[in-house]
């Protein structure tokens, strides 16, 4: 009878230690969850603080770039002088170097935060990892490739509407003061006519550039104008 109270007794020790050391286990898995959780607060907090310190920089540059390119429309109009113009271009350059490479630190920035966690998470990383990463960024860099693309098309649009628009003011500035309206539809003749207000008549003229000097057909032009 006592042996079989001891063998009892052994028994119900050992199931004891068995429930204790489950619930140790337990306690470490949750204290290695708990450090897990703080280091991954930790890391994203910090990444988002990167993050949002590129992306002030970014949104910064891109300011720069469009008072850049307002400054160089404006000098362009206003016909400033040639230095002050690639001043203006070399700066704008320097300002998209400077957004290149933000954009740059920007992807390793993400790129460190999903290692990261998924470094964190006991999460093995796949072979082709870095391989999709880079597949991913190129797609973002082909999209932003587009992007500036159909930036510098819009740019070039706009500045040959402004160029139209001073040529447009130029020739009437000169059929003001001369008096003249040229021609412009056959640029391998020169003609146009001549309006006399006075007389309200209005004179076409046309030279042709294979049989008179430049000379020649300018004197006769300023003749007209003179006699108009």
């Amino acid at each position: 009878m006592g042996e079989v109270s001891t063998t009892m007794k052994m028994e119900d020790l050992m199931n004891y230690s068995n429930n204790l050391t489950e619930v140790l286990k337990e306690e470490k898995d949750v204290a290695n969850l708990r450090q897990f959780l703080r280091q991954a607060s930790a890391l994203q907090s910090q990444c988002n603080k990167d993050f949002n310190e590129v992306q002030k920089s970014i949104e910064d540059y891109e300011h720069k770039i469009h008072t850049c390119k307002q400054k160089a429309a404006a000098a362009e109009s206003e016909s400033i002088a040639d230095a002050e113009l690639d001043s203006l271009q070399k700066e704008l350059e320097e300002e998209q170097n400077l957004e290149r490479q933000l954009r740059e630190e920007l992807r390793y920035v993400f790129y460190k935060f999903i290692h990261s966690i998924l470094y964190l998470s006991h999460i093995a990383l796949p072979n082709n990892f870095y391989s999709i990463y880079t597949e991913i960024v190129n797609e973002i860099d082909d999209l932003e490739h587009k992007r500036e693309s159909v930036e510098e098309q819009r740019q070039t649009i706009k500045k040959l509407d402004q160029d139209q628009v001073r040529d447009q003011m130029k020739l009437s500035m000169y059929a003001s003061v001369t008096n003249t309206i040229p021609y412009l539809d056959n640029p391998s003749r020169i003609s146009g006519h001549i309006v006399e207000r006075d007389r309200k008549v209005v004179e076409k003229f046309e030279f042709d550039p294979s049989t008179a000097t430049t000379f020649d057909t300018c004197n006769s032009i300023w003749k007209m104008i003179n006699l108009a």
